[in-house]
């Protein structure tokens, strides 16, 4: 039944009418010819050559003509793809050299004869299909009844359903006999493209041009075609007319496509994906793509299109050195993206990291400590490698190799190797990975740092008998207790991105005497009690104990401010249950405008994600550092009384710097790139 195509006729003219176009039902090739002629299509394809010129002996059939024809091949009742029938066109050429050979040829078929044969004139009919970067040849058996072989005339056509192929491809189609008896019939052809759709860019700005007729009711949608399942719908409008409809940048992704179809029954739906091979949009995945680690012991990286990237675990030391690769023994993982995949772990360790890379450098890493198991450790990984006689061997995993642990070499696990082995031995190592190639031993080296100093406190014991009396009488509560003074660290949660930045700062913090409270920490109590009295509490112990409260600016917070500040009249909009900082204006609001904030609160942001003169006026009356470049004053204002001589607290700042470079590195995105996690869609940067 003939189906109104309106993909194709918008692309035939400006003003377009619907234009009907056959619909051909099912995938399978088929053909047929004219009365009078039978015709048999080949399985499968066959090999373009089109071979060598013969001599044809006495008359021979020979294509004379090519012609086409668009129609419209279903493989369902709307999923329906372009196809080019052609129809071959037939004629007899040559003549018999021997006129006996004709009068037998004639007479086999003569009807009269009391036992006639089927007499008739036999030919291999080749299509060569090419559409760039495709090709594609059938070959056609064709027989004509000896009644209608005439010398020169022509004895009808036959017809090839047909060669599918893409809006706007150039196709070329050639045609000749196996063997050859004359040179080739050839045809190029362009298909109809879509002039009435066009993708501009001017800088940022990125327009979807749609010029059609202003009568012309259509939908239009915007997906996500992932490989791996069904596709994700993003955006859906029903409009009239031209249209021009702005797009977000950001939002471009190798696998957003357009999909069109006129608002009619049983309309015909087409799909075009303009941005697969768009740097930026390439760029713009990466940054979309987040990887989570789940607490129930899996990981799962989610994107909006599948990623070509492969996935491994790697260890990382408390020095803040590289991650270092268990590969092998584990081995690499190609990766499926929004998919929940499982660690090949007997457990789990905060110094176990996933890296995503691809062939050409790493693209992101998330490590089990930022999430639920605390700071780094002080830990060293051993890697057993078992042989075939049941013998095996263990090496320490360290930056410039895996060292044996029975070596000479000068390093940290060559000196201890003998005791490394006797905690293996003794079970005092927790086994993370176990399989007939070989284990993985995480074995704590807090002991050793402990035995290493043991003779140096027992040679200063009295004289530190002598300084704590001295401390105890010139010392008050406080400063004895700034040694270990208490930070609450208070952030906006802006996206995934800054939380991992958050957590990196808190567990570096964790490393010097300080004792730090986050909300990532203690999502279980934030829970149970809620974010405003969680924050109470917390902020009560900490000004109590002497410590100080840490106010991290970024955009997020100074809005939440700003919006507090503002429009008091108004109540605020609401927050997520675990948004303490949102919830912790109320009460810090009024500490600075009481005069109570001096003293008690410290402010800090990130220089790279936030101008200085962004941070509200009134939170000027605290000390406010930018990370990292004045990261010594800051953790000296941190520590209070207690901070370390200034070579010190550049030897900790250098640390923490460390330790907190490769999450900057992968929260700060480009210019433009900031927001990509928040909503997306065409009018994305919309607001009111």
């Amino acid at each position: 039944m003939p189906v109104p195509w309106f993909l194709l006729s918008l692309a035939l003219g400006r003003n377009p009418v619907v234009l009907s176009l056959e619909r051909v039902v099912g995938p399978q090739d088929t053909a047929r010819c004219s009365p009078g002629l039978s015709c048999h299509l080949w399985d499968g394809d066959v090999l373009c050559l089109p071979g060598s010129l013969v001599s044809a002996q006495g008359p021979v059939l020979v294509p004379t003509r090519l012609q086409t024809e668009l129609v419209l091949r279903c493989h369902e009742e709307t999923d329906c793809a372009l196809c080019v029938r052609v129809a071959v066109h037939l004629a007899v050429h040559g003549y018999w050299e021997d006129p006996e050979d004709e009068e037998k040829f004639r007479r086999a078929a003569d009807p009269e004869l009391e036992e006639p044969r089927n007499a008739s004139l036999q030919a291999h009919i080749v299509l060569s299909f090419q559409a760039y970067p495709t090709a594609h040849c059938v070959l056609l058996e064709v027989q004509v009844p000896a009644a209608l072989v005439q010398p020169g005339q022509s004895v009808g056509s036959v017809v090839f359903d047909c060669f599918e192929a893409a809006l706007g491809a150039e196709v070329q189609i050639w045609s000749y006999t196996q063997p050859r008896y004359q040179k080739e019939l050839n045809l190029t052809q362009q298909l109809p493209a879509l002039p009435w759709l066009n993708v501009s860019a001017d800088g940022e700005d990125v327009r979807l041009v749609l010029d059609v007729s202003e009568e012309q009711h259509f939908g239009l949608s915007l997906y996500w075609n992932q490989d791996q399942g069904p596709i994700k719908p993003w955006w859906h409008r029903n409009l009239t007319g031209p249209q021009t409809i702005p797009l977000n940048h950001t939002d471009l992704v190798p696998c957003l496509c357009i999909q069109v179809w006129p608002l009619e029954p049983d309309s015909v739906r087409t799909s075009i994906c303009p941005f697969r091979e768009d740097p930026r949009a390439h760029r713009n995945l990466w940054r979309a793509a987040r990887l989570q680690l789940l607490p129930s012991g899996g990981w799962r990286l989610d994107a909006p299109c599948s990623l070509p990237a492969e996935a491994t675990l790697c260890w990382q030391a408390l020095d803040g050195g590289p991650c270092l690769p268990l590969v092998p023994p584990l081995p690499r993982e190609n990766i499926t993206v929004n998919k929940v995949l499982e660690f090949p772990l007997r457990k789990g360790h905060p110094n176990i990291c996933v890296q995503v890379s691809t062939w050409e450098k790493l693209q992101m890493q998330e490590c089990l400590w930022a999430d639920s198991l605390g700071p780094l450790k002080d830990d060293m990984l051993l890697v057993e490698t078992r042989g075939p006689q049941d013998n095996g061997s263990l090496c320490a995993l360290e930056p410039s190799g895996c060292t044996p642990l029975l070596s000479r070499a000068s390093t940290r696990a060559a000196r201890l190797g003998e005791q490394l082995l006797q905690d293996v031995q003794s079970g005092q190592c927790l086994q993370l990975w176990d399989s007939d190639l070989g284990a993985l031993w995480a074995c704590p080296m807090d002991k050793y740092i402990h035995q290493r100093w043991a003779l140096v406190w027992l040679a200063c014991l009295l004289l530190a008998a002598v300084l704590f009396l001295l401390l105890l009488l010139k010392m008050n509560p406080v400063k004895a207790a700034s040694r270990s003074r208490a930070a609450l660290l208070l952030y906006s949660a802006d996206d995934a991105s800054f939380e991992r930045l958050v957590g990196t700062l808190a567990s570096a913090l964790c490393q010097l005497p300080l004792r730090v409270a986050v909300d990532l920490w203690s999502r279980r109590d934030l829970s149970a009690q809620g974010a405003l009295a969680w924050f109470h509490a917390q902020r009560r112990q900490t000004l109590q104990e002497g410590g100080v409260v840490v106010l991290l600016f970024s955009p997020g917070a100074v809005a939440l401010c700003r919006e507090w500040l503002q429009d008091a009249t108004s109540a605020p909009r609401a927050h997520g249950p675990h948004d303490a900082f949102a919830a912790s204006l109320s009460c810090v609001l009024p500490d600075f405008l009481q005069g109570r904030a001096p003293g008690r609160y410290v402010g800090a942001y990130f220089d790279k994600l936030l101008p200085a003169d962004a941070v509200p006026a009134l939170f000027r009356s605290v000390p406010v550092f930018s990370l990292p470049s004045q990261l010594p004053d800051f953790l000296g204002t941190l520590q209070g009384p207690a901070a370390p001589r200034s070579r010190r607290l550049a030897e900790r700042a250098e640390q923490v710097f460390r330790a907190l470079q490769p999450a900057l590195d992968s929260c700060f995105q480009p210019p433009g790139a900031l927001g990509t996690g928040r909503g997306m869609g065409p009018e994305a940067g919309v607001r009111t």
